[in-house]
């Protein structure tokens, strides 16, 4: 499949993900990394950058001027460290600009099937006081609804992105079992997103 699209396997790079923000550069040959990264950038053309997810959301930011790119893994663990702000900062030190900036969500857990209680929006709140009930509805007592997407995308305005240059597609892996893994679900599949300079 890679071949397919004009990328050699040899050079695809992916990390074990840990739910963090640390981030990874990767160079020319690419390849695997045996330590915990969830954001890769590199500015290297024909480098695959890989992200696994079944639920979590895949976040890839390109500015093609400066031959730049990102791919980041962002569940709520990633969400509440800010890993958009993150990817951003790092396409930075690439050259890139944020109001340059192109990003894709790929399918992910929606706010219909995403339902948390303590620790998550105990950390939330924390983390962004002034943002996180924009994220959140109340379904019962000590238990939210949250809107992953929604947050991402305010993360990534709030990093410098233009809202009218974020792409999602508002597809539900819970909902969409059919085409589409999601954990929650219990599903023991994973989703790929991969994603290269030309």
């Amino acid at each position: 499949m890679l071949r397919d699209v004009g990328l050699d396997y040899r050079r695809l790079a992916w990390a074990k993900q840990v739910h963090g923000n640390s981030v990874v550069r990767v160079g020319e040959r690419g390849g695997p990394f045996r330590d915990g990264f969830d954001v890769l950038v590199t500015d290297q053309r024909g480098v695959g950058l890989a992200i696994f997810t079944a639920d979590c959301l895949a976040i890839t930011l390109v500015d093609d001027t400066a031959g730049a790119l990102s791919v980041a893994h962002a569940g709520w663990r990633g969400t509440v460290r800010d890993v958009p702000g993150t990817a951003v900062a790092a396409l930075r030190e690439l050259g890139a600009r944020p109001e340059r900036l192109r990003a894709t969500i790929a399918p992910s857990i929606g706010p219909c099937c995403y339902e948390v209680d303590e620790p998550v929006t105990g950390e939330l709140r924390a983390a962004f006081p002034n943002l996180w009930e924009r994220w959140v509805t109340p379904v019962r007592p000590g238990h939210v609804m949250l809107d992953l997407w929604r947050a991402n995308e305010d993360l990534l305005e709030r990093a410098g992105v233009d809202p009218a240059r974020v792409e999602n597609a508002r597809l539900c892996t819970a909902c969409r079992r059919d085409v589409f893994y999601s954990y929650r679900k219990g599903d023991r599949g994973r989703l790929v997103t991969v994603a290269a300079l030309r």
